[in-house]
């Protein structure tokens, strides 16, 4: 949590320490919130597969104890990803079951995810309400992510003296914490309302900086606007080389909005790139086929995943015979070779 509050990754693996204690001790009230905590730093660094198996983790967890706890990694998920038919009624969903249930956080952060999904899909007054949203409720970190997001939209809107303003709030947290991830937005936002040599070297150091972090989707939006800026200065050319590598970045996340933006300035160019195709079928893994899949490539055996997941060994068997049916495989030494610990290695559903 301090992280979240410091704009710092690096203990992101001190929440992995977290969890393993947390199921060491049977301590299943703190294991949705932790889990949840573990999924969105798998989101923030394009693992979105391994972000969308955990919170099946968190479901199955609150479905046996009847937790209240509510999450909005699933939101977030959803909105990196950019289907709006899919991530707009999620992100409502959280809104209703937080409000309810008095969580703020939870309001907050959905408020944020709202605003990314906005960006991505080049809604940008919405992006700017929904951020102003999750400003609103002055959370520690939520509140305090939806100000890159509201920057974005506000110099999109031509709201140049909002964006100032919020970018002003920006710094005053990310100059104290001194992270290249809080540095990196900041000198990315600070680029959005700059002009001519100071904006492009604004572009560069958050490049620079959010390249030294584990936030890939950051980067990849740092390029994707530097590409969008140098295109709208007529210099295609470099427009190209930046927009090829934010395509590359966000199609490879699946972060399909951003990707989809990122394919509409190449165009501008002069230049057209494929859209990713994913067979779709019996190559298709569901969340929970996802999750099993992954435990089983990582050493645990059916009981352990089982427990783990609050099922049967039977069950934990049947869903590996799907999976191997699906991945065209007849072993569990065989996943490590098809599912390696990269982001989104599989399609899910």
């Amino acid at each position: 949590m301090p992280g979240y509050v410091l704009w710092d990754d690096h203990d992101w693996d001190l929440t992995a320490r977290q969890v393993q204690l947390a199921r060491e001790a049977g301590a299943l009230d703190q294991l949705p919130i932790l889990l949840s905590r573990m999924a969105m730093d798998a989101g923030r660094s394009g693992d979105l597969g391994g972000g969308a198996s955990l919170i099946a983790e968190v479901d199955a967890v609150c479905a046996v104890t009847g937790s209240r706890f509510v999450s909005y990694s699933a939101a977030m998920l959803a909105a990196f990803r950019g289907r709006e038919t899919e991530a707009a009624p999620l992100v409502q969903a959280t809104l209703d079951r937080a409000a309810a249930g008095g969580q703020g956080s939870a309001v907050a952060g959905a408020r944020w995810t709202a605003a990314i999904l906005c960006n991505g899909l080049g809604q940008y007054e919405e992006a700017l309400a929904a951020a102003r949203q999750a400003r609103e409720h002055e959370h520690a970190f939520a509140s305090a992510w939806a100000l890159p997001e509201l920057i974005e939209a506000a110099a999109r809107t031509g709201m140049t003296e909002a964006a100032a303003d919020a970018c002003r709030r920006l710094a005053e947290m990310t100059s104290a914490s001194g992270t290249d991830w809080g540095l990196g937005v900041e000198a990315r936002c600070r680029a959005l309302l700059s002009e001519g040599e100071q904006a492009e070297g604004c572009y560069r150091e958050a490049i620079g900086r959010l390249g030294r972090t584990r936030l890939r989707p950051e980067l990849a939006r740092a390029h994707l606007l530097y590409g969008e800026w140098l295109r709208r200065g007529r210099r295609r050319g470099e427009a190209r080389e930046q927009l090829r590598t934010a395509h590359g970045m966000l199609e490879a996340i699946g972060m399909e909005a951003f990707a989809a933006r990122a394919r509409r300035e190449l165009r501008a160019t002069g230049e057209t790139a494929r859209k990713r195709v994913v067979a779709a079928g019996d190559g298709e893994l569901t969340v929970q086929e996802a999750q099993i899949a992954r435990l089983a490539r990582d050493g645990l055996s059916n009981p352990e995943i089982g427990a783990r997941l609050f099922l049967s060994p039977r069950t934990v068997q049947y869903h590996l015979g799907n999976v191997f049916a699906k991945l065209g495989i007849t072993s569990r030494s065989q996943l490590r070779r098809v599912l390696p610990a990269t982001p989104d290695t599989v399609t899910l559903r």
